[in-house]
């Protein structure tokens, strides 16, 4: 396990969602979270591990299955209605899976 990936990935992570979520919450109303959070939250959150495989060099297709992993357990917590407690254990998880990820070569020069 890579522990600089391991923080590197959650901290990543963690900006990614909060400014993309605050983006959101200034461009659009409440209610469109009530009718459609449920596209937008799981797209925001692949849309944000993009990105963190994109900055940190990680391959994206394993990335992309890490988050849509990490996600799942934060179903409960929204059902509860504890979404950002269900966003810190996805970002938890999700960054221990990118810990464990091969990263990308870089090609030299």
């Amino acid at each position: 396990m890579d522990t600089t990936v391991l923080w590197r990935s959650a901290l990543v992570q963690l900006v990614a969602v909060a400014v993309f979520s605050i983006v959101l919450a200034i461009l659009l109303p409440h209610s469109f979270f009530d009718t459609w959070g449920w596209v937008t939250g799981p797209l925001a959150w692949l849309l944000c591990a993009a990105f963190t495989a994109r900055v940190l060099g990680l391959p994206a297709g394993n990335t992309l299955l890490g988050a849509v992993l990490a996600g799942l357990p934060s179903i409960v917590f929204v059902l509860i209605g504890a979404h950002w407690a269900g966003s810190v254990v996805a970002i938890a998880l999700f960054a221990l899976w990118c810990a464990r990820a091969p990263r990308r070569a870089v090609a030299a020069g």
